[in-house]
C-alpha cells in the first residue's frame, strides 16, 4: 500500500495538469472550512499542506510526511478537538463509512466541519467510472449499513458511488444514522478537465495552459450541467450545535 501512496507522491511531482486540478479542489475545500484546527484522513500523498501547513494529516499507514497513522473508523483523538475534518477520495474506500461518519461526529467542535471530495456518479461519469476505472460502482450498495470488519481486506477496496447514494438515495437514513451531522451542501463539479486529465494516471488529453482557462468555464455550467456530467462531487456536514 505504501508503494502506491509514494507512486501517486511522484506522480503529483511530475504532473502539473494534475496539481493544477487538485489545486483548484483544495482551494474550494479551504474555503469550506471554518476558522481553526483541521483534520485530514487519508492524507496520501500529503498534498494539501502546501495550502493548510498546520493540518493535522493522517492515513492508514506511516508516511514520512504524514502525523498520523490510523483507521478512519476509529481515530486517536479527543471528542470535539477540530474545526474542521476533510479527506479527498477517502470516503469511498472505508468498509463501513457510518462508522467514518460517526467518527467525524464525535472528533468535530459545535458547528464545525466535515468536508468530502469524492467520486459523482452521474449520466455522463457513470460509464466512464465503470468501464474505464478500476474501482467498482455498486449502485445497489447501503453506504450506512454497519457490521463486522473484515480483517483481510485491502484498504483500497472501494465503491465509487458511495457519495451518491449518500445525497440521492440515502439522505434521510444519514441524517437518522449520524444525527449530529447535517448535509448542507452537495455540489457536483469537474464537468471535463478531470477525466482528460488523466487523473493520477501517466497520460493526460489536456495541456496545463489550458487547465486555469477549461475551469473557469467548469464553475459557470456546474449549477446547470453538475448534475448531469460531474465527475466530482463535493459534499459538506455540518455539526449541530
Amino acid at each position: 500500500m505504501t508503494g502506491k501512496l509514494h507512486q501517486q507522491r511522484q506522480t503529483w511531482d511530475e504532473k502539473p495538469v494534475l496539481r493544477a486540478i487538485y489545486g483548484d479542489y483544495y482551494r474550494r475545500i479551504v474555503a469550506a472550512c471554518r476558522p481553526g484546527r483541521t483534520l485530514e484522513v487519508g492524507g496520501g500523498s500529503g498534498n494539501l499542506k502546501a495550502l493548510l501547513p498546520d493540518v493535522v494529516s493522517s492515513d492508514i499507514v506511516v508516511l514520512p510526511w504524514l502525523d498520523v497513522a490510523a483507521d478512519a473508523q476509529a481515530l486517536p483523538f479527543a471528542p470535539a478537538v477540530f474545526a474542521n475534518i476533510v479527506a479527498v477520495d477517502v470516503l469511498h474506500h472505508i468498509e463501513r463509512p457510518v462508522r467514518f461518519l460517526r467518527e467525524a461526529e464525535r472528533l468535530l467542535q459545535p458547528g464545525g466541519r466535515l468536508v468530502l471530495l469524492e467520486p459523482a456518479i452521474t449520466p455522463l461519469s457513470h460509464p466512464f467510472y465503470h468501464r474505464f476505472h478500476p474501482e467498482p460502482v455498486d449502485m445497489a450498495a447501503d453506504p450506512l449499513a454497519d457490521g463486522p470488519l473484515s480483517p483481510d481486506r485491502d484498504p483500497f477496496d472501494a465503491n465509487q458511488a458511495v457519495a451518491s447514494l449518500l445525497v440521492r438515495r440515502h439522505a434521510a437514513a444519514l441524517a437518522e444514522a449520524v444525527p449530529g451531522l447535517r448535509l448542507s451542501q452537495a455540489r457536483y463539479l469537474s464537468l471535463l478537465a478531470y477525466p482528460l486529465s488523466g487523473g493520477f494516471r501517466p497520460w493526460s488529453l489536456i495541456p496545463a495552459a489550458l487547465v486555469p482557462a477549461a475551469l473557469w468555464v467548469e464553475r459557470g455550467l456546474e449549477p446547470v450541467l453538475g448534475r448531469l456530467m460531474g465527475f466530482r462531487l463535493l459534499l459538506v456536514l455540518d455539526r449541530a450545535g
